[in-house]
């Protein structure tokens, strides 16, 4: 029977859930990296055991770490991450220029051929690959050298690179996104860059149409449908069905077009979900209510699905890569909380159940469906 595998990250350490295709009972094994942020975990789409992982903290800096046996065993591979050339700047909160900074690793998207191959987002914003497992890296600085780089400013969480999206169909269109500039794409590998935004609208900056400024808090696509993406901006939930060439708002009834996490249905690409959050201000969700909000037609019409999830007193919030799906025939979602709690559903979201409670605030859920 095949089963899946749910790598978690959080704010103090990794943690491994195993369970067979029935996802009724799970295997907790953790923490891996003990007291150390786990940015993101997330495995090879063509050798599931090849997993990489993002460690970092204030202290010790950042560290990737890669395992060959499916999260039993790891090892540090490779860690410098140089910006090519002559570091850049880009403008401060008062306008003043300020030096290009790495901080730490967001996101890891292992290519979907090649185990050995893996794109790294961080923070100050730019893209990175290796070839090698993680032992060398290398920027892709065309996106950070492109002409709106210099108006890039960081949004709350810092200036992230934080999604990273690679075509199916064609491995030289890229799509990524960064907070708060706003979504990008590359047609040439990574040579050249041009943003996505236009049909974004964004207050708060002083042209709410600006080409680029816009908080982009996450971006998913189906791979039977690579000209359609989803995105969970800072306010509105939009949909592109050219590539990013322009988007509209699909927020329809939803109580509250605020929020981090978007995904897309394994099976079906015109179902979508996500976990709205009350405000800007109050990460949480509104009335206390845990809800993931789906719907069936691509946006516009939601419905919540709350059965399993608590519906009252309930103050946790779901970030950007909190949420994943698995490729079983009916298919699974798996989303975590601040609050250390991972929902997990068997029927496509129609119920809920915590299979692991009192983790670390969650920063990532990803999941591999095993053969």
């Amino acid at each position: 029977m095949s089963g899946v595998r749910v790598l978690v990250g959080t704010r103090k350490g990794a943690f491994v859930l195993r369970s067979d295709g029935l996802r009724k009972d799970w295997d907790v094994s953790g923490p891996f990296f003990g007291g150390w942020e786990m940015y993101h975990i997330k495995g090879s789409p063509v050798d599931p055991n090849r997993i990489y992982a993002s460690q970092t903290t204030s202290w010790f800096g950042q560290l990737i770490q890669r395992s060959n046996d499916g999260g039993v065993t790891w090892e540090p591979v490779g860690n410098q991450f140089n910006y090519d050339g002559v570091p850049g700047t880009h403008q401060w909160y008062d306008g003043t220029p300020h030096p290009w900074e790495f901080a730490r690793v967001w996101h890891l998207e292992p290519s979907l051929t090649d185990p050995d191959a893996v794109l790294a987002g961080v923070e100050d914003a730019a893209l990175f690959q290796s070839t090698d497992g993680g032992q060398i890296w290398s920027e892709l600085s065309g996106l950070r050298n492109q002409d709106s780089g210099p108006s890039w400013q960081p949004g709350a969480g810092g200036m992230c690179l934080h999604s990273i999206i690679v075509s199916p169909k064609d491995p030289d269109r890229i799509f990524v996104a960064i907070s708060s500039a706003g979504a990008f794409r590359t047609d040439d590998g990574g040579k050249s860059w041009r943003p996505i935004n236009k049909g974004l609208h964004s207050e708060g900056i002083p042209d709410e149409d600006a080409e680029v400024g816009h908080c982009v808090h996450h971006i998913t696509m189906h791979p039977s449908k690579p000209d359609t993406l989803f995105m969970q901006k800072h306010w509105d939930v939009m949909r592109t069905d050219n590539a990013g060439d322009s988007w509209v708002e699909i927020s329809g009834n939803l109580p509250t077009d605020f929020g981090f996490a978007i995904d897309v249905h394994a099976h079906e690409p015109e179902t979508v979900y996500v976990v709205p959050i009350k405000s800007d201000s109050e990460h949480y969700p509104l009335d206390g209510q845990l809800r993931v909000y789906r719907s069936r037609s691509g946006g516009n019409e939601w419905e919540p699905l709350t059965k399993g999830l608590p519906q009252s007193n309930c103050y946790v919030d779901v970030l950007r890569d909190a949420m994943s799906v698995d490729s079983l025939d009916r298919c699974g979602l798996y989303f975590g909380t601040t609050g250390g709690q991972v929902y997990a559903s068997n029927d496509e979201g129609d119920s809920w159940e915590a299979i692991v409670r009192d983790l670390p605030a969650v920063l990532s859920v990803e999941v591999q469906t095993l053969a």
